[in-house]
């Protein structure tokens, strides 16, 4: 396992995932969810090479805004110049784990709920919109509320699962914001 995926956090979301394709043992599919509490520990105390540990050297990742970053090295620099001032924001994110596809037994893709949170106390920002028929005047006004819903398409390398691509997009669906 890498180091991500030992670390725990202070802030968390947890619930069990659905598992689907191909079997899978409960080792896996508990690494997996290890893993990303390990993203999160790594995101939320602003750590750049723990978070980077978790890619594989030929990674692809998209951000949330769209950038696309090709290869450790890109993934890198990026991660090193963004992650390092959120340790002082009020702001941050838990993850938690909703779907895993076993597409075979050494790759999964992972689905992710990421929910935007203070840091005092651990509100969850995007509570705001729940239950509202039209949330865009609320999303355009409070940004930092808006969650995310990442794909992790992971591979299981040496025993080790780490990120082989990934796309971390912001909710703008009506329906999935206003839910909850």
């Amino acid at each position: 396992m890498s180091s991500m995926s030992s670390m725990s956090t202070g802030l968390t979301s947890t619930s069990t995932p659905t598992v689907i394709g191909v079997p899978a043992p409960q080792e896996d599919i508990d690494a997996i969810v290890a893993f990303v509490a390990g993203v999160q520990h790594a995101q939320q105390n602003a750590l750049p090479d723990a978070f980077l540990d978790g890619f594989r050297e030929d990674a692809i990742w998209t951000t949330a805004h769209g950038k696309r970053l090709t290869g450790l090295p890109e993934i890198s620099a990026f991660t090193r110049k963004v992650l390092p001032p959120q340790a002082n924001s009020p702001v941050t994110a838990t993850y938690t784990v909703d779907l895993i596809l076993f597409v075979r037994p050494d790759i999964a893709a992972v689905k992710i709920r990421q929910r935007p949170a203070t840091r005092d106390g651990g509100r969850f920002l995007d509570e705001i919109f729940h239950g509202r028929e039209d949330p865009s005047e609320l999303m355009a006004a409070h940004p930092e509320a808006v969650p995310g819903t990442p794909t992790y398409f992971l591979a299981k390398d040496d025993g080790v699962w780490r990120i082989a691509a990934a796309q971390n997009t912001q909710v703008f669906d009506v329906e999935t914001l206003t839910a909850g």
